[in-house]
């Protein structure tokens, strides 16, 4: 098995009525538990790194452990550049093996936006590797990305329909009130603008920020034409209170292999739970 682009694997979901979930990867631990638990439940998954992911960890790295990770367990895996906007950093990563991409150029306006999108496919169409963009702009951090929310815009479908037709991207993120990072206060989906969106597009659209928004609202964006939804602080928030407790409970710990284990199964419930909430369980 080896790593694949997430084009088929997007059709395959808008064909059956479910969403994909894309899960942020940051190290072996992290891609363990997703492709484990994967693997498992018979899902599609997308690992998925933003540039601060891949400085950390290295792309060769990330790369070999992804598709280690695949032909363990028999599993076509997506590795997934998420948030990247420089296009040479772009085209390094899809060289070294990527084939799933992200080209976030919504802090430019509409034309420009366009340019950068339609360069970016023309670069990776080249390798047979997946593009999405976004139109509009979520609120929120995630790593190195910072948006106020005075900043942030939801994504016009007229204005939707025009750059899909003009950048042929494979899937289009949309803006429709989901937030990086964590939700103060209850979240607000624009169901309506999201259906809007779907009648104006064919191809697939993403969810971002969907940590944290109630398992309801998931479901009905999916059923709305959402076909990719991504996951992060979640993962890492698991993680995270799972090893303080044990460092809690265990004061003098000094190994890794047995404080980062509660920390992997904190992550493996949520893995479990999205994938159940994307109804992608059996799907491959």
């Amino acid at each position: 098995m080896y790593l694949i682009s997430n084009r088929e694997m997007l059709k395959k979901a808008q064909r059956g009525g479910y969403a994909v979930p894309a899960f942020n990867v940051h190290n072996l631990e992290t891609v363990q538990v997703v492709a484990e638990t994967a693997a498992r439940m018979g899902s599609p998954v997308i690992m998925a790194g933003t540039p601060g992911t891949f400085s950390y960890a290295g792309v060769d790295f990330m790369v070999s452990i992804c598709q280690q990770a695949a032909q363990l367990y028999r599993h076509p895996f997506a590795l997934h550049l998420d948030h990247h906007e420089e296009l040479d950093d772009i085209e390094s990563k899809v060289r070294a093996g990527i084939r799933s991409v992200m080209i976030d150029a919504s802090h430019f306006n509409f034309e420009q936006n366009i340019d950068k999108v339609t360069q970016a496919v023309r670069l990776c169409h080249g390798f047979d590797v997946s593009v999405e963009a976004e139109l509009g702009r979520l609120g929120g951090q995630e790593d190195d990305l910072n948006v106020d929310s005075a900043d942030s815009f939801f994504t016009d479908p007229l204005a939707a329909k025009e750059f899909v037709a003009r950048t042929g991207i494979d899937s289009l993120a949309v803006a429709i009130g989901s937030a990086h990072g964590l939700y103060v206060g209850e979240p607000h989906l624009d169901f309506m603008r999201l259906e809007k969106i779907r009648q104006q597009v064919e191809i697939p659209l993403v969810l971002h920020g969907a940590s944290g928004i109630p398992e309801c609202m998931v479901r009905e964006a999916i059923a709305l034409g959402v076909c990719k939804v991504n996951i992060a602080t979640e993962l890492k928030i698991a993680f995270a209170d799972a090893v303080k407790q044990y460092f809690g409970e265990h004061p003098d710990a000094n190994d890794p292999r047995k404080y980062i284990v509660p920390g992997k199964a904190a992550m493996q419930t949520v893995v479990e739970e999205k994938i159940r909430i994307c109804g992608s369980a059996g799907q491959l």
